[in-house]
């Protein structure tokens, strides 16, 4: 898919790509990019964290998006942009119950504003640097104990040193977190659904160490250098996560909402205590609750806060 990407600043639009969904086909201004979702079999079906994944995959890279579509499909399409770094509007007409936080015009038709970037440009630029500031001086001071653990888990057990899992990421896009193998490689939990339990005969001895210590996180620092992560976020899902007999977004359809920053290797939930198996709905509803709440109006200082309350947690009894 080629984009054109226009550079300008101060918060203005850099790039915008309209989406048609069921409606006939519109008037839309020069140089805009526009997308058929049903000629595409796109939809943001919020029970499908693959085609959630496909279609962020889609709009990656645009700042406004604009949804025109039947009204039917309206509350799926403000959850999916709502959990989406963007400007997301919708192009509708009259009252709606979908949580709009503004109006806006499109080609001189009214549009809801139902989602705005969480992060200005400015404030991205900020966390990325200051992601970079903490990865790569600690990935430099760590490497010795990163080899250690490496071998260490290779006299161990055999199998890879490295454990790559599916997790859903920023905008609801899947990609692969890394993690030092803590498990019994045939018996390693690739889709997460089945909770680790006390005394769990999956785990190596080694792994029994390194996830009482968190040392099994540290591999996610290469995650952090590939921008796939940030240093403090919500902790990245897998997708077969459980809490109680139900999917984590079969609870609350907000819990796609989360996703709309770059997810941590910490975050205010797990300084809060929040980490470790779900057993219960109510574990996810806590974790979800600290998720939204770091959301909203994020600041750098929280996230040096979250770091410095992370130091005290690090050794946790969750960790089986």
């Amino acid at each position: 898919m080629h984009q054109i990407v226009w550079w300008k600043l101060r918060g203005i639009v850099i790039d915008q790509l309209l989406i048609l969904d069921g409606v006939p086909p519109i008037t839309f201004e020069k140089g805009m990019y526009c997308v058929d979702a049903q000629a595409e079999k796109l939809y943001p079906d919020p029970m499908d964290p693959h085609m959630l994944s496909h279609l962020s995959e889609v709009v990656k890279g645009y700042d406004r998006i604009i949804v025109a579509c039947t009204r039917e499909r309206r509350s799926d399409w403000a959850l999916f942009l709502k959990g989406s770094d963007v400007t997301g509007e919708l192009l509708v007409s009259g009252a709606n119950n979908l949580g709009a936080i503004g109006l806006g015009d499109f080609d001189g038709n009214d549009t809801l504003v139902v989602s705005r970037g969480t992060l200005s440009l400015v404030n991205r630029l900020k966390k990325r640097a200051f992601d970079l500031a903490i990865t790569i001086p600690l990935l430099i001071f760590l490497a010795p104990l990163l080899v250690v653990v490496a071998i260490a888990i290779k006299l161990d057990s055999p199998g890879p040193i490295l454990f790559r899992q599916p997790r859903v990421g920023q905008g609801n896009r899947i990609f692969n977190i890394y993690k030092f193998r803590s498990m019994q490689a045939e018996n390693g939990d690739k889709n997460g659904d089945q909770s680790t339990q006390w005394n769990d005969q999956r785990i190596t001895r080694v792994g029994h160490f390194i996830r009482r210590t968190s040392i099994d996180e540290l591999p996610q620092l290469v995650n952090v250098l590939r921008s796939e992560m940030s240093v403090v976020g919500p902790r990245p899902h897998a997708l077969g996560s459980l809490a109680g007999d139900k999917l984590f977004w079969e609870i609350n359809q907000r819990y796609w909402l989360r996703h709309a920053l770059k997810p941590g290797i910490t975050g205010l939930a797990q300084i809060r205590g929040f980490r470790g198996a779900t057993d219960r709905q109510e574990d996810l509803e806590a974790r979800l609750q600290s998720d939204l709440e770091y959301l909203e109006g994020w600041r750098m200082w929280r996230d040096v806060t979250i770091l410095f309350g992370t130091a005290k947690v690090l050794v946790h009894p969750n960790a089986y």
